[in-house]
């Protein structure tokens, strides 16, 4: 099987993980231990990760944050904002996503739910 052909037909057809996979594959010794389905399966398995993260970074792009490497880690609980450590951790968890609820962020006082 010709191997360049098919790396243009995956680039052509949009399957940039595919083919990088397929590539790191193809030069990897034990590649001959693998079957087709752990072939297939495994480059599905990079497209759709690259996937997602290309997804992801254009989401937190058109979102356009002020604070991009920001997290719940980072916070400073005893600067005067008045934010409770315990709330705010539990509203970090997304317990409140699960439940289908809404909560607002108010100012710099702190969050309300």
């Amino acid at each position: 099987m010709l191997t360049h052909p098919t790396l243009e037909q995956m680039q052509a057809l949009g399957l940039a993980g595919m083919a990088a996979a397929y590539r790191q594959l193809a030069e990897q010794d034990n590649a001959a231990d693998l079957s087709r389905d752990e072939w297939l399966g495994l480059m599905l398995d990079r497209e759709a990760a690259m996937r997602a993260d290309r997804r992801l970074t254009n989401r937190l792009a058109a979102a356009k944050l002020r604070f991009v490497d920001a997290c719940i880690e980072d916070v400073d609980f005893a600067s005067r904002r008045g934010l409770d450590r315990r709330n705010t951790l539990q509203l970090a968890q997304g317990a409140w996503l699960k439940a289908h609820e809404n909560f607002i962020i108010t100012g710099l006082t702190g969050l309300v739910a």
